[in-house]
């Protein structure tokens, strides 16, 4: 992976996707997506759901509901060519997997598969959750 390329990836993950939710901002928020991308996730009593997503998904997760900004942990980024993923502890509930792709030399999230935090092995979810 190039640095070009890693910086990239991030951009997207943290600076679009992170700070559109933290800004309140959907349409920045969208733009780290692909116009196809789904959600798959396990909600905390395990209930798998998925949808396409779009501008109401987008609309309701940029929400300003007064809750404290987000604040990003990165496990992983790995990159093959055209495809990356990234591992990221979205604040305290949540962990994402985030699929991208480049297209027309931007990357953009095609899916993002996520699990609750207290569905996570304790002694990793605990170390986590302690620095926050």
């Amino acid at each position: 992976m190039t640095l070009a390329d890693y910086d990239a990836i991030l951009q997207t993950i943290l600076h679009r996707y992170i700070d559109g939710c933290n800004e309140h901002d959907a349409k920045k928020l969208g733009s780290a997506f692909h116009k196809d991308a789904w959600i798959f996730v396990f909600d905390q009593e395990g209930k798998f759901s998925n949808w396409h997503l779009d501008d109401e998904t987008f609309a309701i997760w940029a929400k300003d509901e007064g809750e404290d900004p987000v604040v990003p942990r990165i496990f992983s980024v790995n990159q093959i060519g055209d495809v990356a993923n990234v591992v990221l502890g979205f604040g305290k509930d949540w962990v994402d997997s985030h699929n991208l792709a480049r297209i027309d030399g931007v990357w953009k999230i095609t899916n993002k598969t996520a699990t609750h935090s207290s569905r996570v092995n304790p002694s990793w979810s605990n170390s986590w959750n302690a620095e926050m």
